[in-house]
């Protein structure tokens, strides 16, 4: 019988480089990513800069890390080395983790990721679609509104203005709305963190942020993807098409960079935010998917 360790709060730094190898060792076998941003920027953190409060939980085997799950509030994620699989890596993991009302990732939602969640008599609760698209040849001139202005983010000066504004535009987002300074502060440290493409709209006559859109291009030249990371509008300037604006930027953005696509991160149940991107030439190529008890 495999037993699963108890959960530790914090990694050292070779544990953490272990557990991406390990991810990355995943992601080559299943075609799909078997970690998402988060849990990875997750494995850094040390306890007592851990305000999000996730846990980990290590298998070794003789190779090396043999598995690895992730608790962040109430979400799990997963990965079993692929020569580690079908040997009750995941299960055991899984039981080790899933207390309470806790909801389980399956990236992909492969076949092995569905059937152990049937053998814990778990049902899908959520969809997270990947949408892509042909990046644009050319883009549309900014909507303009003489009460809206657009402007990049300047480090130093807009970080907790930019929280704030996250946390109204995204209060009932489970991942997003959960944002904090730090959490932004490790993703402006990546290598693709780029201020000139985190778009920020604001009113002129006050200055207040209205809305936000973060463009994300990674890659290798002529292997670049961009993607619409995040848009966030405060509910208070909704229907002064502050969305249409930052997302005119942002497309002009992509038109300007040698890209083999560009790629969002929508709620499957979203279905107008869906029609719209369809629209806009975006067809799904994947979804993530929750499970929960």
């Amino acid at each position: 019988m495999t037993h699963a360790p108890s959960p530790t709060a914090s990694l050292t730094p070779a544990q953490a480089r272990a557990v991406r190898a390990l991810a990355e060792e995943a992601e080559q076998a299943d075609g799909v990513e078997a970690l998402s941003e988060q849990t990875l920027l997750n494995l850094d953190l040390p306890e007592q800069d851990h305000g999000r409060g996730a846990r980990h939980l290590l298998v070794a085997s003789p190779s090396g890390t043999g598995a690895y799950a992730q608790v962040d509030g109430d979400s799990i994620e997963l990965v079993v080395a692929p020569q580690q699989r079908r040997r009750g890596l995941g299960g055991a993991l899984l039981d080790a983790a899933l207390t309470g009302e806790r909801r389980v990732w399956a990236h992909g939602d492969l076949p092995a990721a569905q059937a152990l969640a049937d053998s814990r008599g778990m049902r899908r609760v959520r969809d997270l679609w990947v949408m892509t698209a042909p990046p644009p040849r050319s883009a549309p001139e900014p909507a303009a509104d003489p009460g809206v202005r657009v402007r990049p983010f300047e480090v130093g000066r807009d970080e907790d203005a930019w929280v704030s504004l996250n946390a109204r535009a995204f209060a009932d987002h489970p991942e997003q709305g959960r944002l904090t300074r730090a959490d932004l502060e490790q993703r402006m440290a990546q290598p693709w963190f780029d201020p000139d493409v985190l778009f920020l709209a604001e009113d002129v006559a006050t200055g207040r942020l209205l809305g936000s859109m973060w463009v994300k291009i990674e890659g290798n030249d002529g292997e670049r993807v961009g993607e619409i990371y995040a848009l966030g509008v405060d509910p208070q300037a909704q229907g002064r098409g502050v969305g249409t604006v930052l997302t005119a930027h942002a497309m002009t953005a992509f038109a300007a960079r040698d890209l083999v696509r560009i790629e969002l991160y929508v709620e499957g149940e979203n279905a107008p935010a869906i029609r719209t991107y369809r629209r806009a030439g975006f067809t799904r190529e994947r979804a993530d998917v929750q499970y929960a008890r």
